[in-house]
């Protein structure tokens, strides 16, 4: 609304104006699309064989519905991994050569399931602020069991504490950005495989 009532004030009728609205009639559609999409693949991993592993999942920051739904269904049978070998599944550990004695580690993998990492990724960098338990964090928790909630409180501090290291060693944002990806990852998987009772 804000930036109609701006237009309307400062852009004169005419072409950029006709422009402008014909944009911003797009970005409203887009949006609108983006909200119902949203909503209907909430109502579907309210409601599906990963609800339960959905609803631990968000106990994480960084982890909404969406964000678990799509981890769930990307990753499908958890109990094949490790809390090690997760990393490597969505290529998110540092590669290397060797020889001999000499070993040299370089940038991430990126093997594995790419959309998966990039999920990760993006959920990592809310971990990065300090750590609050707000509303937002107590209505995932009031639907996750209570060893789930434990476990998730965990993992939220420890992420956190490891980017103040990372920031206290000065590493730059994006790589630590990555680590904190990985250790995300474990801390899912986790969640993932814990029992329900």
């Amino acid at each position: 609304m804000w930036l109609r009532t701006e237009a309307l004030s400062h852009l004169p009728a005419g072409p950029t104006r006709l422009a402008f609205d014909a944009d911003y009639d797009a970005v409203l559609t887009v949006s609108a699309r983006r909200d119902r999409l949203d909503s209907q693949i909430e109502a579907m991993a309210a409601d599906s064989e990963f609800t339960q592993i959905v609803r631990r999942l968000g106990c994480l920051r960084g982890i909404s519905t969406l964000t678990g739904f799509a981890l769930a269904v990307e990753i499908g049978d958890w109990d094949r991994f490790t809390g090690n070998t997760i990393g490597a599944f969505v290529g998110l550990v540092p590669s290397e050569h060797s020889s001999g004695a000499s070993r040299s580690q370089g940038s991430i993998t990126k093997t594995g399931n790419g959309h998966a990492r990039r999920l990760l990724v993006e959920a990592a960098w809310h971990n990065r602020p300090r750590y609050r338990i707000g509303k937002v964090m107590r209505d995932r928790w009031d639907r996750a069991p209570a060893a789930a909630r434990a476990r998730g409180d965990a993992g939220n501090q420890r992420l956190h504490h490891r980017w103040v290291t990372f920031i206290d060693r000065r590493k730059r944002s994006t790589t630590a950005n990555v680590a904190i990806a990985r250790e995300l990852a474990g801390w899912c998987w986790s969640l993932a495989v814990l029992d329900d009772s």
